[in-house]
């Protein structure tokens, strides 16, 4: 289909252009690391705007807590048991990029734009896209320009303007802006390593101590979640003292307020170029982050700090729903589809996640009770888990534990999942052992050919 020819669900070519799409993602931003979630420390007015003026998803998820994994997740839409990307290095193939969000809305006929951490494999795809300004791995923070250190969120969003003054009134745009921030910089103190200018920002605040952090709960955790655990080595280095603890998490937010202030510039383009009224923007987050709680930093595990992430679509053509709050579990998983959809794209059947497009209509169709979690990528310190996550009950599984090691949580009666219910839960134990095998049969055998459907 052509882009002449694309319209929003429910809307006739007559009536209405097609959108233009903005896909903003940041780099392990916890979900309640924004003023709109309810945190009254970090400041980020900008987004907090696009909450005021679109919709929030309140239970948005990653199936999988590490970068390249959730990434490769949002490019095509599947469970990473069916993309087959679970590390680093392995790159999406020829076959799973033309069927990804950029290059299907490239085919018809989208100006398509990726800045920023790209994440997914050593290889980066120029030609895939029509401006490509991405970097592989981590990339840093500061950049020598014209003999100024100038830092990257900056940077991009110095790029984000440079293509939309390339874009046209004519061709809708689909550009994804991938921020590094609020991710540290690995192996270079002090870590979260933001711009100087915000400096100032948070100096007079004293941050409350992390949920969760008393020195007997990450002391009655099995040993392998202790000591050598990389999330424990990672937390003495930049939360292990209280000095340590105050300035990492200051930072940690300066960094989310100068993606921020980014968000406002690019707002403020689109507003110059008279495309604020038909441009859909996404914002989310390639997976949570700890700050502390069970005494750890960084992800990979399935405790909520990790999994959760901020979730927020402006859609300035749905303004009856703005300001809305949605309960609705969405799915990193699910980006894919909505932005396809949204730009009248057909969603191909390889795709496992569901369009949010309803939801941000106001509608509310039958939706998902659960999903599946998981975490394979090798590493000495980081353990394998899979999991699956209900509305009320979580049961994860250590795959490397010899017995493998459960953790099953009643998240009505312990949203803080302090009590593990293993060894007292034998009936909702045994339905969520077989839920999970259900799940990774129901991956594992199914046929990409066929419109993909949750397990029963």
């Amino acid at each position: 289909m052509s882009a002449a020819a694309l319209a929003a669900p429910g809307c006739s070519v007559e009536t209405e252009r097609p959108p233009n799409i903005l896909f903003l993602l940041t780099d392990d931003q916890r979900a309640d690391a924004l003023g709109c979630a309810g945190n009254p420390i970090v400041q980020t007015p900008n987004v907090d705007r696009l909450a005021e003026q679109g919709v929030l998803f309140e239970n948005s998820f990653v199936t999988t807590s590490i970068c390249a994994v959730s990434r490769a997740s949002f490019f095509t839409g599947q469970y990473a048991r069916t993309h087959g990307i679970h590390g680093f290095r392995t790159p999406l193939t020829a076959e799973q990029h033309s069927a990804s969000y950029p290059s299907l809305a490239r085919a018809a006929g989208y100006r398509t734009g990726f800045i920023g951490k790209y994440g997914v494999g050593r290889t980066l795809p120029k030609e895939s896209f029509d401006f490509f300004e991405g970097f592989s791995g981590q990339g840093r923070y500061f950049r020598e320009i014209e003999g100024r250190r100038v830092h990257l969120t900056k940077v991009m969003g110095v790029q984000a303007l440079d293509f939309l003054d390339g874009c046209t009134d004519e061709t809708p745009f689909c550009l994804s802006v991938s921020f590094k921030s609020p991710h540290v910089q690995d192996r270079e103190p002090p870590y979260f390593l933001n711009d100087p200018a915000y400096d100032h920002l948070y100096e007079d605040v004293t941050i409350p101590p992390a949920a969760k952090s008393d020195p007997d709960i990450h002391a009655a955790l099995p040993g392998f979640l202790r000591g050598d655990y990389e999330g424990r080595i990672r937390w003495e280095r930049r939360f292990g003292t209280e000095e340590r603890y105050q300035e990492s998490v200051k930072r940690y937010y300066r960094l989310i307020s100068g993606v921020d202030a980014q968000v406002g510039r690019i707002m403020d383009k689109l507003r110059e170029r008279g495309w604020d009224d038909n441009t859909v923007v996404i914002y989310t987050a390639d997976n949570g982050f700890f700050l502390g709680e069970w005494g750890w930093a960084g992800k990979w595990l399935t405790h909520e700090e990790s999994i959760r992430t901020p979730l927020i679509i402006r859609d300035p053509r749905r303004k009856h729903t703005s300001g809305a709050r949605r309960a609705e579990t969405a799915l990193n998983i699910d980006i894919a589809p909505t932005i396809l959809e949204m730009a009248g794209v057909d969603v191909p059947v390889s795709m496992q996640g569901r369009s949010l497009a309803p939801l941000l209509q106001g509608h509310s169709p039958e939706w998902r009770t659960e999903w599946f979690y998981e975490h394979l990528f090798e590493h000495r310190t980081i353990p394998k888990t899979e999991a699956v996550r209900g509305a009320r009950w979580k049961y994860t599984r250590y795959l490397e534990t010899d017995p493998a090691f459960e953790e099953l949580y009643d998240l009505e009666g312990d949203p803080d999942e302090l009590v593990n219910l293993v060894r007292s839960g034998d009936r909702e134990l045994e339905a969520m052992r077989e839920r999970l095998r259900i799940w990774r049969e129901h991956l594992e055998g199914w046929d990409r050919e066929s419109p993909w459907t949750d397990p029963a």
